[in-house]
């Protein structure tokens, strides 16, 4: 039998793909975070489908759920908030299920810092402006980061930044971040994207922390830093365009 990891995108129901609601609508077992991931969702299971709430298990508890379904012939679902190809613990839980013999795959899901662009309304990426897209994510009591990812380290390509779990430290990580940035730096915190309670705040470094800490933001937010996120209000914007689509462009060949 199969393990299916399965991304659960940002929250909407809606957002799902067409494959995970396929996987949740035929398979019996579902295991999934219930911090992150909400009835509307849940609803797309089969009536008598097994369902575990894995926010208060560890990993080889929540594997052992998943080596038992395999083991009375039964696939199973694996959710995952967002995509599992980010800080879904997905590489810890494939080794245990390789280790026990149980054969799994990967179905994608749309990532939280893309549902957060899309509710700003902006691509993260503006020609000759910013071309890089860093996603990252500090440490506090959480596993420790490379040495060579520290904030200070990753703020010197001075692309878009996004940070993953790390709304609880906005105030020190804006302040880390201005001697690259610029405290006048566009920054926006989006919590809970997708979602009824969905909130966006837009400021910059010198100010998004007192946004945050008066919304009572504690978790499920990611924020954005670097001009692209205003970059609807730049002038460069007006001047500079994309060379794909650049009508002088020779259309006989494909760019690279």
């Amino acid at each position: 039998m199969t393990v299916h990891f399965v991304g659960a995108g940002p929250g909407a129901a809606d957002l799902l793909t067409l494959r995970a609601v396929e996987l949740l609508r035929t398979t019996p077992v579902c295991l999934y975070a219930g911090t992150y991931i909400d009835a509307e969702i849940l609803a797309h299971c089969p009536a008598d489908a097994e369902l575990v709430d894995t926010q208060h298990l560890d990993l080889d508890q929540i594997t052992a759920h998943l080596v038992e379904a395999d083991r009375r012939g039964l696939d199973a679902v694996r959710l995952c908030s967002g995509d599992p190809s980010v800080y879904s613990a997905l590489t810890e839980q494939t080794r245990r299920l390789d280790a026990a013999g149980v054969a799994w795959d990967v179905t994608p899901g749309v990532p939280a810092y893309a549902a957060a662009a899309a509710l700003l309304g902006t691509e993260l990426t503006v020609p000759e402006l910013v071309q890089t897209v860093v996603l990252t994510r500090t440490q506090a009591r959480s596993t420790r980061m490379p040495e060579s990812e520290a904030l200070a380290n990753v703020a010197k390509v001075r692309g878009t930044l996004v940070l993953h779990l790390a709304i609880r430290r906005v105030r020190a990580l804006a302040e880390e971040l201005v001697p690259e940035y610029g405290a006048d730096c566009p920054v926006a915190v989006v919590a809970h994207a997708t979602r009824p309670d969905e909130l966006v705040l837009r400021g910059t470094l010198a100010d998004i922390a007192d946004q945050v800490e008066a919304a009572g933001l504690r978790k499920a937010a990611v924020i954005l830093v670097g001009p692209a996120v205003a970059s609807r209000e730049l002038d460069v914007c007006q001047v500079v365009g994309s060379h794909l689509y650049d009508p002088a462009r020779d259309r006989g060949t494909t760019p690279r």
